[in-house]
């Protein structure tokens, strides 16, 4: 027990989501995003690949990057509650060994580059292996899935207006976020939760969620969650043309108010 391994990632994941909150909490989630997983040259890898286009999807083993710590006992999100789940019963990145896996769809293969689709990483993940699916051996449809089947039976359901289902679509063109999945993920468990820091309350029955730098409005009753706007987070003198762009999307909110004023 005393052993160490060494291992170098293989090559590295491109895609448009960087920061942690844009992850889908499994690749299943995650509305059809796209990216890249490039390999390294010069190590043999292009005939590692042969035979693999054959598949419809493969396993993606790969390094938690931006996580440095672990936790013995963790909160998943889709929880709802204050509730610790030990790790090894969880997906969750804070981890032991920073080791993940996710089964991706695989789009195709060109050289080095692999193409997938409908996946849960980040730019620039360092990736440590692939491996096929093999429906035979991998799925286990009518397997009990412990706490997370409890959990799944309290999902609420969340709807959108086509007002607030156009602006999304434009936003994800212009800027390429994703709030239609960001709201599935935040809002299906606990959504008016006052522990919860970018939900804001509003005297006429209405919250905000925040998103980076976009605040989502949506109401709550017995039905679900519906979403019904999204509104800038900048003031308006912060998107005045000499204001500092510290998180360099502003041309991105003067598009849309340009847009939706």
């Amino acid at each position: 027990m005393d052993s160490s391994f060494a291992f170098s990632p293989i090559g590295l994941v491109h895609c448009a989501s960087r920061y942690r909150y844009e992850a889908a909490r499994q690749g299943v989630y995650s509305e059809g995003n796209e990216g890249v997983i490039e390999l390294q040259p010069g190590h043999g890898y292009e005939t590692a690949l042969e035979d693999l286009s054959g598949f419809e999807r493969i396993w993606v083993l790969f390094v938690f990057h931006l996580n440095e710590t672990w936790r013995p006992k963790v909160t998943p999100p889709l929880t709802g509650i204050k509730k610790r789940i030990g790790v090894f019963a969880t997906r969750s990145p804070h981890r032991p060994n920073r080791i993940g896996m996710s089964c991706v769809e695989l789009v195709k293969i060109e050289g080095l580059k692999i193409y997938i689709r409908n996946h849960d990483l980040l730019d620039l993940t360092p990736v440590l292996d692939l491996k096929p699916y093999i429906p035979s051996a991998d799925a286990f449809p009518s397997s009990k899935a412990g706490w997370r089947d409890e959990v799944d039976a309290s999902e609420i359901p969340v709807d959108f207006t086509a007002d607030a289902l156009e602006k999304f679509a434009f936003i994800k063109e212009i800027a390429g976020r994703d709030l239609t999945h960001f709201c599935k993920v935040q809002l299906a468990h606990d959504p008016v939760s006052p522990d919860r820091k970018r939900i804001i309350s509003y005297s006429d029955g209405s919250y905000t969620i925040g998103c980076r730098t976009w605040k989502i409005a949506y109401t709550v009753d017995e039905q679900g969650v519906h979403v019904y706007d999204v509104h800038s987070n900048y003031l308006p003198e912060e998107l005045l043309p000499d204001a500092d762009d510290r998180y360099q999307d502003k041309d991105q909110h003067r598009r849309f108010l340009e847009k939706y004023s």
